[in-house]
């Protein structure tokens, strides 16, 4: 009997970032869930490099990587020896969801498996969700436009009310016949 591995939906969705305008998973998160090192995994993808074009995989900037952890990146020091595995000497890779798709024929072990699969879930709820608030959305809009017109036609009333209100101008006295 094979031995599953569970992960908490919530642990891959939190992972999930925005960068360049894509959905992406880097690569140290994406060695930690797959329960390697971050070494092991960028040297699989560098044999396999062709598997990887650009739209699959692409290397953050030292900007970018700052922006996304809490750890100084690129961190380098003449004087001092960095605490092994607290710090990253270099930026990470991002993977977008086809990238991770083909992360699977490049680590084939069992849990690289299942965790591909919870993976490729928690894209598609992400897809869902991003799809249910672009939804909602485009229904908030649609009743801004139709009560906005309403409240056009309100004013209009109103002011046709208080028109209707203002006392009358006293006619002037005619002189003469």
């Amino acid at each position: 009997m094979s031995k599953r591995i569970v992960v908490a939906a919530s642990i891959i969705d939190k992972r999930i970032l925005l960068i360049r305008g894509q959905k992406v998973l880097l690569s140290r998160d994406l060695a930690d869930l797959y329960g390697v090192a971050p070494k092991v995994l960028i040297q699989a993808v560098r044999r396999n490099l062709t598997r990887f074009p650009g739209d699959f995989m692409f290397r953050l900037t030292s900007t970018e990587s700052r922006s996304v952890t809490s750890h100084v990146l690129g961190l380098r020091s003449q004087f001092v020896t960095l605490e092994k595995g607290r710090h990253l000497k270099y930026p990470p890779y991002a993977f977008t969801e086809q990238g991770v798709a083909m992360l699977s024929s490049v680590l084939r072990s069992k849990r690289a498996i299942q965790m591909n699969i919870a993976i490729m879930r928690a894209f598609v709820r992400l897809r869902e969700v991003l799809a249910a608030h672009k939804d909602l959305a485009q229904k908030l809009a649609e009743l801004e436009n139709k009560y906005e017109s309403h409240d056009r036609q309100i004013h209009g009333i109103f002011d046709a009310i208080r028109e209707l209100m203002r006392p009358p101008e006293k006619a002037a006295r005619r002189i003469g016949f």
